[in-house]
């Protein structure tokens, strides 16, 4: 998988008016990037705040984001950018960034927060490079312009490194969900968290009802067959299926804003 640099962000940044940070309106915290807004600052561009996969949560809950982040000055859309839900309200945001025009964008975010099928979305044609999982072809491999509208041009670039503000989202997005060494870890902890917030999440999905993530990965794994040829349940495989399911929504799971209870 490659990633954009530091050091090419940055020079990106010096070109462009505007900065979108592209957030998983799931876990909006795990996935934004207080570097990449320190970079913004630093240069005096206006960091635009999207929420995109907002239909995988509900709208008072994403409603309850937008006013967070708008509450900590940064201008906020929420998108479902497949789609295609919030694009005019997102142009007419990056337009009131800035006066000059036309307007250069730069798009940012980790990897599978969906910044491609932003950038698909505003330009109403599919031509930015997408993929369903990290590091998989398709993945967007280098920085690419494209014209969205006669005043905005909008920068593309690779997923930004995951600065490590979230272990578990820096791991599984920073890399292929194949290439983790050990998926096990991260999997039982992703399965804590989603349990924690929907009990019936892993019922849903696997038809599963053990509240024990070791306990439901063995079961995932015989359930699907995977075993060892001892018999034993090839549970690393059930893990690479967890981080999957996660990345593509299988399995139901959002936060909650700051101050706002689950429901």
């Amino acid at each position: 998988m490659r990633l954009v640099s530091w050091s090419k962000l940055a020079e990106l940044m010096r070109d462009a008016d505007v900065v979108l940070e592209v957030l998983d309106a799931r876990v909006p915290l795990e996935t934004r990037s207080i570097r990449v807004e320190g970079l913004a600052r630093r240069r005096g561009k206006p960091v635009v705040i999207v929420l995109n996969k907002c239909d995988l949560v509900p709208r008072r809950v994403v409603e309850g984001w937008v006013r967070f982040f708008e509450g900590l000055g940064f201008k906020t859309v929420a998108m479902a950018a497949r789609s295609r839900r919030g694009v005019r309200r997102l142009k007419e945001v990056i337009r009131e960034s800035v006066s000059k025009k036309p307007i250069i964008v730069v798009a940012v975010g980790l990897p599978k927060t969906g910044k491609s099928t932003v950038i698909n979305a505003l330009k109403g044609r599919s031509s930015a490079s997408t993929s369903p999982y990290p590091g998989t072809a398709g993945y967007t491999k280098s920085v690419q312009l494209y014209r969205v509208d006669d005043d905005i041009k909008v920068i593309d670039t690779p997923g930004i490194t995951p600065s490590g503000e979230d272990w578990l989202e820096t791991l599984i997005r920073g890399r292929p969900v194949d290439s983790l060494y050990n998926p096990i870890r991260p999997a039982v902890e992703l399965l804590k968290r989603i349990l924690g917030h929907n009990p019936k999440a892993v019922e849903d999905a696997y038809g599963i009802t053990d509240r024990d993530p070791y306990v439901i990965l063995e079961r995932l794994a015989l359930k699907r067959g995977w075993r060892y040829k001892d018999g034993e349940p090839l549970i690393e495989e059930a893990a690479r299926t967890v981080i999957r399911d996660y990345h593509n929504a299988k399995l139901r799971f959002y936060r909650t804003p700051p101050s706002s209870t689950p429901g």
